[in-house]
């Protein structure tokens, strides 16, 4: 990745600004889930990745405790990531459906994604400030992904900490603030917001997301992208 992207990726890794996550996450990394006792979990704060010429970022709220916790890459070794991946490759944004650890070969292409914090959260629930301790990241990934366009923010919770960052990196906004909604859009200084239901287990398996909407939603960013 370019010098930009690369130096945010280390100071990333090396983030202990929250004590709290980092208690959590490296208590996760060592007691682990039964069914990966045999791995070695990451255990540190997740960066972003993917193709720097991207027009396209994918936000979402932070890495699972045990999927992105534990292999290292956000959105990687969880159902999350299952529904996530797959969608990106039915559209054409991935180069394969699945996202199972950080050497299988997933590549994306015109797209990166990244989450809105980097550590892994007790019970996905972050703090406001172990939120707004991270904005910083993302502004700065915002500045250097140069060709971006369009960001796909997956839940409220990323839907508002995008306007955050905005606001913070003297970006306008509409007044009204935007409300989130799934196929929700809205124009954010050079940058026009997506929203869609986070693919969590909880959305996915009661229904609340369907594949066919999740497929609408980066149909709808390459279109704006493209447009």
């Amino acid at each position: 990745m370019p010098g930009t992207l690369t130096q945010i990726e280390r100071e990333v890794i090396e983030c202990r600004a929250c004590p709290r996550l980092v208690a959590w996450r490296e208590r996760v990394a060592i007691e682990k889930r039964a069914a990966f006792a045999d791995q070695e979990y990451w255990g540190r704060p997740v960066p972003g990745f993917g193709d720097p010429e991207a027009r396209l970022l994918v936000l979402g709220l932070a890495p699972a405790a045990h999927g992105g916790n534990r292999t290292g890459r956000v959105f990687t070794g969880d159902r999350s990531g299952d529904w996530l991946f797959a969608s990106m490759y039915r559209t054409g944004f991935a180069n394969q459906p699945t996202s199972v650890s950080i050497d299988d070969g997933l590549v994306l292409t015109d797209a990166f994604v990244t989450a809105a914090v980097r550590c892994a959260p007790p019970a996905n629930k972050p703090l406001p400030e172990e939120r707004d301790n991270c904005l910083g990241y993302l502004a700065r990934e915002l500045q250097a992904l140069s060709r971006l366009k369009v960001v796909v923010a997956l839940g409220a919770f990323a839907w508002d900490a995008l306007l955050r960052t905005a606001t913070g990196s003297g970006i306008d906004i509409p007044r009204p603030k935007p409300r989130f909604g799934h196929l929700a859009a809205a124009e954010a200084g050079p940058y026009t917001m997506v929203g869609s239901f986070h693919p969590s287990q909880q959305n996915t398996f009661t229904g609340k997301l369907t594949e066919a909407m999740l497929d609408a939603v980066f149909e709808s960013a390459r279109t704006k992208m493209e447009g």
